[in-house]
């Protein structure tokens, strides 16, 4: 048994890369067992029992520790003056200690089998102690592997070396499909101590992938001209990373894009046809919501709650639907970019409630001055004051010509000018229409209150001799006194 596993030892080493002294000491850990059990005649507790690696012969060998005594008392860990001088000459003396050999060839297969479990249990777990050593300082990193199995929808990778990564179907990206004996790309996430399952778990729906392929295809990346600030994913669909550059001659952005797109369109491939927005970053959080709502323009951005981080972004009708995103993917990956909530805001929706808010002004009798609206500069209104217009009320009576020779601008822009004066008029009066309304049903309502009064008076006046007399003009006499 000693030789097949002093044979194993120089294999085992090279296979695994594990260090030669650990395998050593992991045999004799598990002969050691397995020598306890067969010779407890010798020993019943074990613990004189000696293991050691005879490094010249390559082989085990096996002894028990006795103490030389003048009476024995102890058979298991003592040894008579006689008998110990018999063995080793008359050097010795009472107090000494001396390893005798036990016969190998009585280790049975019982215990040649145990000496074999505990001596592969100890090697795989020196094996394991190695893996992590050797990966933990690299979560977050790139690995390359081959596909090799599948295993209820997880994927394992052949990483060389007898190792193996694993990635779980949540860490795959929707839509991938892959065969085995195909490379793949991954990136670390976590290793794991545990004595059971694969060490190694690896993602490819991270955004730490990302980032890594983006440092492996942009020079300036990596030599940290350009720096990646943040990368959000929705593996499959779409992602978004925010970068800036470290100096001014360079545009981080199309560092990134490469020339012709040649450098993202090498990620695009290798993450199978994920969409990517290349965000150019900005400290100012507004300007950064602007950037990241990609591809839609943004119209005005306005912070609602700086410590609660809430922000309106204001969009036009026609990019309300570019930023808000397929499912309100656009919008929602935004956010998480650059960590703030963002709410879409339609422009024209906008313009109504202020226009809406105006109205209610004008219809309690306030004058809203022509300079309140939207597009009209204090010049401008000054402008109009000098041909008496205003107020909103006379400005939406103006025609579109005078206001182009008034203000001197373009057809479209007196046009829309007199749009919003217009819709802040027409919110005034249905305003008005609508509290005379209120005011018509009040009335209404008074008869109809009155009715049951009438019909109360009735029934109180019910008595004949309590009816008042009633002349014919309808005037009541004064009861005597």
């Amino acid at each position: 048994m000693t030789s097949s596993i002093g044979q194993s030892i120089e294999v085992l080493c090279n296979e695994q890369g594990i260090d030669r002294d650990l395998v050593i000491e992991a045999m004799k850990e598990a002969v050691k067992a397995a020598a306890r059990k067969q010779f407890k005649a010798h020993d019943k507790v074990g613990d004189s029992i000696q293991v050691e690696w005879n490094a010249e012969e390559s082989q085990i060998e096996i002894a028990v520790q006795k103490t030389v005594v003048e009476e024995v008392e102890n058979p298991s860990a003592e040894l008579s003056l006689a008998e110990a001088q018999e063995m080793a000459g008359d050097e010795i003396e009472v107090g000494d200690a001396l390893l005798i050999p036990l016969p190998q060839e009585e280790m049975g297969r019982i215990a040649a089998q145990t000496a074999k479990q505990i001596l592969v249990q100890k090697v795989r777990e020196a094996i394991r102690e190695k893996v992590y050593d050797e990966y933990v300082d690299r979560i977050g990193t790139l690995i390359n592997g081959v596909v090799k199995r599948f295993e209820r929808g997880d994927l394992i990778m052949d990483l060389g070396n007898n190792l193996e990564a694993v990635i779980e179907r949540k860490e795959l990206s929707r839509g991938e499909s892959w065969n085995q004996g195909e490379r793949i790309r991954a990136v670390i996430i976590e290793i794991s101590k545990e004595p059971r399952g694969q060490q190694i778990r690896a993602s490819r729906a991270s955004a730490e992938l990302l980032k890594k392929l983006f440092e492996m295809e942009v020079p300036e990346i990596y030599d940290e001209t350009v720096v990646i600030k943040s990368a959000v994913r929705e593996p499959g669909d779409r992602a978004k990373i925010a970068v800036t550059s470290n100096e001014k001659d360079v545009d981080p952005v199309g560092a990134c894009v490469g020339m012709k797109g040649s450098r993202v369109q090498n990620i695009i491939k290798e993450l199978r046809g994920e969409k990517i927005d290349i965000i150019e970053w900005s400290d100012e959080p507004s300007v950064f919501a602007a950037n990241a709502l990609s591809p839609a323009k943004v119209s005005q951005v306005r912070i609602t709650d700086i410590n609660e981080r809430k922000m309106d972004v204001i969009v036009g009708e026609d990019q309300l639907s570019l930023a808000i995103g397929k499912k309100g993917q656009n919008v929602r990956l935004a956010a998480r970019l650059v960590g703030w909530d963002i709410k879409i805001v339609s422009e024209d929706v906008l313009k109504k409630a202020v226009a809406l808010e105006m109205g209610r002004m004008m219809a309690s009798g306030e004058a809203v001055p022509v300079a309140a609206l939207e597009g009209v500069s204090s010049a401008q209104a000054e402008t109009l004051a000098e041909k008496d217009i205003t107020d909103v009320e006379t400005l939406a009576t103006t025609s579109v010509d005078d206001l182009v020779d008034f203000l001197d601008v373009s057809l479209d822009e007196a046009e829309a000018i007199l749009a919003s004066a217009q819709q802040i008029v027409e919110a005034r009066n249905r305003e008005v229409e609508g509290a005379g309304e209120e005011a018509s049903e009040d009335s209404v309502a008074e008869p109809e209150s009155a009715e049951p009064a009438a019909q109360e008076a009735e029934s109180v006046s019910s008595d004949p001799a309590e009816e008042p007399n009633v002349q014919e003009d309808g005037t009541e006499n004064e009861s005597e006194a």
